[in-house]
Parts: C-alpha cells; sequence; structure tokens
C-alpha cells in the first residue's frame, strides 16, 4: 500500500513537472521613463543609451550602435556587409532606407553554374566570389546626414576604442570563434588571427586594431574614408587575391536607396514596414492580413490550431515571395496587388482548418533545406519619441569568411541570395525565380524586416531579428503576440517560436515550452514536426498603456540585452 501511495505521489509530482515545464510566468523586461536600446550585444547597447543621454537622438544612437556593433559582434554587425532601416519621427511621419548589397558590375546570371547548368556547391557561400558590394557603411552615413544632430566623430569614436582597445568576448561569441575555425583556416590561411592553439573562451579580450584604423578613417573621411583610399585599395586586393568581383568602379558607385515604408493595418494598428528589396515587408503585412481574417485570440497562443493556422498561412506568402519578389529597380514587383485584402482574402481562402494543405497544391518546387543563419537587429526609441528599426547582415555567419587584410573587417556572401538559378534553393531552403536572378548592380532578395506599429496614431512598437528565411515568421508572431494574446514586450520575445515556409514542407518548432498535445495535434492535421534549438535573436520594444517602454532582448537565445533610462 505504502509502494502504491509513492507510486500515485511520483506520478503527480511528474505531471506537475511536466505542467511546469510548458507554463511561462510573465517577465516584464528593463523599462525606462524616456528612452530604450535593445540589441545583440550589451556594449553595443550601452554606447546607444549614451548616445542618447548625451542629447543625441534616435538616429545618432542608430549610428553609434551600429558602428559599435561591427566590432563587439563580427559574426553580423559589419562594414562589409548591408541592411535596412524603417523610421518614424515624433511628428508621424516615416522612412525607410535600403543600404542591401549589390551585384558587382561583372557579375553575371550564371556566375555559380557549372558546364552543365548545375549550381556549384559553395561558391555563392564561402570565399570571394559570394560577396556582394558592401553597403553598411554608405548607408549609415547616409541616415546620419539626413536625420542625425551630433557630430559622426562623437558618434564613431566609442567603436574605435573598443576595437583598438578591445573587449572580453561572451561564451557565446567563444563557441561560434571556435566552431568556424576550419573556414577561417581554408579562406585567410592558417596564421589567421581568429584561430588559436588553445580554444576561445569566455571572458577572453579581443582586439581588431585594423577595424579601429578603418573606423578612424570612416570617421575623419566619411563615405570617401571607405568607398576610396586606403580602405578601398585593401578590399580591391583582397578581391583580386581571390578571384572576387568587386572593383574599385562598384565601391564608388554603390548607393543606398531612400524608399518609401509599406503599411497595412492589423485590428486597428498600422504596421510599417520595409519595401523590396525586402521580401519581409510585403510578407509580414500579407500574413498579418491572413491572421485577420481569424479569431487568432480564441484559438489561444501556440495551440495546434493557432500554428497549424499560422503555418498556412505562411506556406502561401512564402509561394508568393519566391514568384513575385526581387529588385524594384530591376523587376515590376506587383506589390499593390500582393497587399490587397482582396487579393489575399481569396488566396487564403484555400485553407481549411481540419487538415494541412499539401505545399504542392500551393505551388510546384523541391527544397530540402532551412539552415539557421545569421544577420543582427536593433531598436531604438530616443526620449523625442523619435524610433529606429534597423537589420544588418552579412548573411551568414562572418560572411563569406573572407577578412579583408589591413582593413579589419568580413565580407558578405549575400550573393547567394539571389537564384543562382531559378527553383534551386539557396542556404536558407529559399527558391526563387526571374525576379531574383543574377544581374550586375542588382540588389539581391531579403527577408529583413525591419518594422514599426502604431496605435491611435502613436507609436506602439519596435520590432526586429536576425534568422534568414525564419525572420518574417519571427516578427509575425511576436505582433500577434502582443495585439492577439495581450502579451509584453519581453514575455512576446521569450515564447516558443515556430515556422514554415511553403518548402520544405515541414513546421520547425523550438525545444522550449509548449503545451502538451501540441504536437500530436498538428501531426494529427497532416503535418511534419521538426524541432531546432532556436530561431530568432529579437531585439525588440513597447510603448506600454502607461507610456513606458518595455525592452525585449532575446537574452535566453543569445548575448541580446535591453536597456532604458
Amino acid at each position: 500500500m505504502k509502494i502504491k501511495s509513492l507510486f500515485l505521489a511520483l506520478l503527480v509530482c511528474a505531471c506537475q513537472s511536466s505542467q511546469i515545464s510548458t507554463t511561462r510566468e510573465p517577465e516584464v523586461g528593463p523599462l525606462g521613463e524616456q528612452a530604450m536600446v535593445s540589441s545583440a550585444h550589451p556594449l553595443a547597447t550601452k554606447v546607444g543609451v549614451e548616445v542618447l543621454k548625451n542629447g543625441g537622438n534616435a538616429i545618432d544612437a542608430a549610428v553609434a550602435v551600429k558602428f559599435a556593433l561591427a566590432v563587439v559582434f563580427p559574426r553580423a554587425g559589419n562594414l562589409g556587409g548591408g541592411g535596412f532601416a524603417v523610421y518614424r519621427l515624433n511628428d508621424g511621419s516615416t522612412g525607410a532606407l535600403d543600404f542591401r548589397e549589390k551585384a558587382p558590375k561583372n557579375a553575371s546570371r550564371n556566375m555559380y553554374l557549372d558546364e552543365a547548368g548545375n549550381v556549384i556547391d559553395n561558391l555563392s557561400l564561402i570565399g570571394h566570389k559570394a560577396a556582394g558590394v558592401p553597403g553598411s557603411v554608405d548607408g549609415i552615413l547616409k541616415l546620419h546626414e539626413k536625420l542625425g544632430t551630433k557630430p559622426l566623430a562623437e558618434l564613431i569614436q566609442p567603436s574605435i576604442e573598443l576595437a583598438y582597445y578591445g573587449f572580453t568576448i561572451t561564451e557565446d561569441q567563444a563557441d561560434e570563434f571556435n566552431e568556424k575555425s576550419e573556414e577561417f583556416v581554408e579562406v585567410n590561411g592558417p596564421d589567421f588571427f581568429l584561430v588559436k592553439d588553445q580554444l576561445w573562451q569566455a571572458g577572453d579580450t579581443l582586439k581588431f586594431t585594423e577595424l579601429a584604423a578603418t573606423l578612424t578613417q570612416i570617421r575623419d573621411r566619411g563615405r570617401e574614408g571607405f568607398y576610396g583610399g586606403i580602405v578601398a585599395d585593401q578590399i580591391v586586393k583582397e578581391m583580386q587575391s581571390g578571384g572576387g568581383l568587386i572593383t574599385e568602379e562598384d565601391l564608388k558607385a554603390y548607393n543606398a536607396q531612400w524608399r518609401n515604408p509599406i503599411t497595412s493595418s492589423y485590428r486597428g494598428h498600422k504596421i510599417i514596414s520595409m519595401p523590396p528589396p525586402s521580401s519581409g515587408g510585403v510578407a509580414i503585412l500579407q500574413l498579418l492580413q491572413g491572421a485577420e481574417l481569424y479569431d487568432v485570440k480564441a484559438m489561444g497562443h501556440n495551440t495546434a490550431e493557432t500554428i497549424h493556422l499560422m503555418t498556412e498561412l505562411e506556406r502561401r506568402v512564402y509561394a508568393d515571395r519566391a514568384t513575385h519578389l526581387g529588385d524594384p529597380d530591376y523587376y515590376d514587383i506587383p506589390v499593390d496587388m500582393l497587399l490587397d485584402p482582396e487579393y489575399n482574402k481569396e488566396r487564403f481562402s484555400s485553407i481549411s482548418l481540419k487538415k494541412k494543405t499539401d505545399s504542392q497544391e500551393i505551388k510546384e518546387g523541391e527544397v530540402e533545406i532551412i539552415e539557421s543563419v545569421e544577420t543582427t537587429h536593433f531598436s531604438i526609441v530616443d526620449p523625442e519619441g523619435n524610433a529606429v528599426s534597423l537589420t544588418t547582415t552579412l548573411n551568414s555567419f562572418f560572411g563569406c569568411k573572407v577578412y579583408v587584410k589591413g582593413a579589419g573587417f568580413f565580407l558578405n556572401n549575400e550573393m547567394d541570395d539571389f537564384s543562382a538559378k531559378p527553383g534551386v534553393p539557396n542556404q536558407f531552403g529559399l527558391v526563387g525565380g526571374e525576379a531574383n536572378s543574377i544581374l550586375p548592380e542588382k540588389r539581391m532578395l531579403s527577408s529583413m524586416t525591419p518594422t514599426l506599429v502604431e496605435k491611435d496614431g502613436k507609436l506602439k512598437m519596435v520590432v526586429g531579428t536576425p534568422g534568414g528565411s525564419t525572420i518574417i515568421t519571427s516578427n509575425f508572431q511576436v505582433i500577434m503576440n502582443v495585439i492577439d494574446h495581450g502579451m509584453g514586450m519581453q514575455d512576446a520575445v521569450n515564447a516558443t517560436r515556430t515556422h514554415s515556409q511553403w518548402l520544405p514542407d515541414r513546421i520547425l518548432i523550438e525545444e522550449r515550452p509548449i503545451k502538451p498535445n501540441v504536437i500530436k495535434g498538428l501531426e494529427k492535421l497532416g503535418h511534419v514536426i521538426e524541432r531546432r534549438k532556436s530561431m530568432g535573436r529579437m531585439d525588440c520594444i513597447l510603448v506600454r498603456d502607461d507610456g513606458k517602454l518595455e525592452g525585449g532582448a532575446d537574452y535566453s537565445r543569445g548575448d541580446n540585452y535591453a536597456e532604458g533610462f
């Protein structure tokens, strides 16, 4: 009898433990009365906070944070990549800046194909030919020129000092340096300084003295300090040494583009996001238009029914992405059609809540991969109410792994974001067509989705994340977590995420707490489930009903850190 009682007691405890493991205690992120910065690294966040405390606006802080991330977060923060920014000023005016990389002038449609017309493995991923013309420096300087208030020298100096005097690395960074050591050696040679005889460890000091010199050139000479002079010479020399395509002419010709944000509504909120060549803005607005057709709140958070609905919406939107999206300067993109509520109502009309739709019924294609690749994002709100959402990337961790000797930074591998061959997936498992084919000076399609949300004419949210193809769906879920499920920002960021993208025909679900029987419920609807360690690293800000700013930084998935005052 005692044994039976003990067994029942243990069973009750096990059930209680199971329930605890799937229930998250609500968590409030850092609060600020006036301002908030959320970024991928504590040192970068603190640089931004100091700028705001010293009277700089959100744009000034964005400049400082962007350059700081180039030092302390070299896997994705960068001078050798590109990105997108969406801003909203306190008078309600908005804008978007496209500083996406471009294909070099010597790029060609079939440059990654062999004589038989097949894609050559890794040629668009690793090494000099994978690099597009960098846009980060031109972009951030254009942002500062138009909207900044503080001198550039004041904003870039903290990054110069971080690079020259060094900083201590985190465990996550040490692991990443160690993991990429073989690729570093393959591309940069056996004496590459980021490869050590002993493994990197948390607390080790890292200095980028060459990068400090490059940042000093930019501080003193502006755009010419990167796209001309000694730094440009170093980039071109590096390209020539490895058979890359970027020339002095490419660097001089690069020009970031101001674009008009795209907008839509979701349950009384205005959504402001990035237009093409980001696919993210169009996709997230389509997803939210689809979600608004259903009572998501009543369905419940991360239930089988809700995840099934999100999956069905995502499959149709990613199929549209593959068909229609590319660089608007080279291809007539039907943005108005894709954002037409009537089009989307019809597009989503075939969704059944009783069973999954086979992806081949949505659009023919074949993909077997979804890779997790790193970008970085930061969100800023200043004491005047100006807001910036900025996402920047090298594409893969450390881009193409090419370190520009003498200049101190890695180059991107964004050429992989083109369709090397229509219908053939890139490293994210994303398929593209003619709209995203390779042409000289063309911008490649992106999933980056810097986004702002308004409510009643006032700023409500600043959101964004890295994560390759999962960027769009991560943002989608965080916005719904706040609006539909009533979560605060940190709670919305902490929540377990899922992802689907038309092909491959499966759902990714993080290895995090999720309600009992959800997996079984999804499988019963016909879905194939694959667990992933994590997806995305959100950096977000919520303007709460009491007027305070709540930061939501993905500290449990990375080194992300939010701070306000």
